[in-house]
């Protein structure tokens, strides 16, 4: 998000950040580790429900599609369900990145306006109602929907060929998972980011600055920085994706597979 929002530097004036590993040295020294995780209260308490949704989503989508339980379903059709989840998560992403945004930013800026995600959320809705709080929601969902119908299609796609020939994909090994996990987040970020740094932009901005919305921010960055501004952050997002989603599917696997254990008929 840093990197993301750092403003354009003036002539003869190196940028805040030169890039990832320079803003993870900055924010180290400058607040410690703690920097490093500024704005994580909104994210924690929303990424249970959220990931909850976005399955829900993912399983309700295929469903809708399937005439019989056991029909298999194209790669376009795992697509079509994957957006929906998008379309689930963003109702509860929506504010917490919107916090979360603000509250990065603001160690960056040296202005201490929020003491925390409470405080932050508190002082939105008092300003802007319920508005403030969601501010960026569309953004969101041109960042989530096609997206995570990216995540869900690669991750079963690559589950389909790493499964070896006559064996199920439900016995696939907690390696495979991994890399299939992992490999679905990259792709998925491939797709997230452009619409993530307008959405951080946007969410960051001071209220009336962009009057148009994401239209107003797309014309800003690229009139300014180029069309590369576009993929600001991209090694930081990269370097986070591969863990993070490996962890992601490995854990929904494992949890399906101890629910089916304990009730097979449910």
């Amino acid at each position: 998000v840093r990197l993301q929002t750092q403003p354009k530097p003036q002539p003869g004036h190196a940028p805040l950040y030169s890039g990832t590993f320079d803003c993870f040295r900055k924010t180290l020294v400058g607040e410690g580790v703690r920097g490093l995780y500024r704005g994580m209260a909104a994210p924690i308490v929303g990424v249970t429900p959220m990931f909850a949704v976005c399955f829900f989503g993912f399983g309700l989508g295929k469903r809708l599609q399937q005439r019989k339980p056991d029909d298999v379903l194209t790669y376009p059709q795992l697509f079509a369900a994957g957006m929906l989840s998008g379309v689930f998560t963003t109702v509860i992403m929506a504010p917490g990145e919107r916090i979360k945004c603000l509250l990065q930013i603001q160690a960056a800026t040296g202005e201490t306006k929020y003491s925390g995600s409470l405080d932050c959320a508190k002082q939105l809705y008092r300003e802007a109602g319920i508005r403030g709080v969601y501010k960026g929601t569309v953004l969101t969902l041109m960042r989530d929907v096609p997206a995570s119908g990216m995540y869900f299609m690669t991750y079963e796609w690559l589950k389909n060929i790493l499964t070896p020939e006559g064996k199920s994909v439900s016995d696939l090994s907690v390696p495979r998972i991994l890399f299939a996990g992992g490999l679905a987040g990259i792709f998925n970020w491939a797709v997230a980011i452009p619409p993530d740094v307008l959405k951080s932009r946007f969410q960051t901005a001071p209220a009336g600055k962009y009057p148009n919305g994401f239209r107003d921010v797309l014309r800003e960055l690229i009139r300014e920085e180029g069309v590369a501004s576009l993929y600001k952050g991209f090694t930081a997002v990269m370097i986070r994706a591969f863990p993070a989603n490996a962890a992601c599917f490995l854990g929904f696997e494992i949890a399906m597979k101890f629910l089916n254990w304990v009730a097979p008929g449910l």
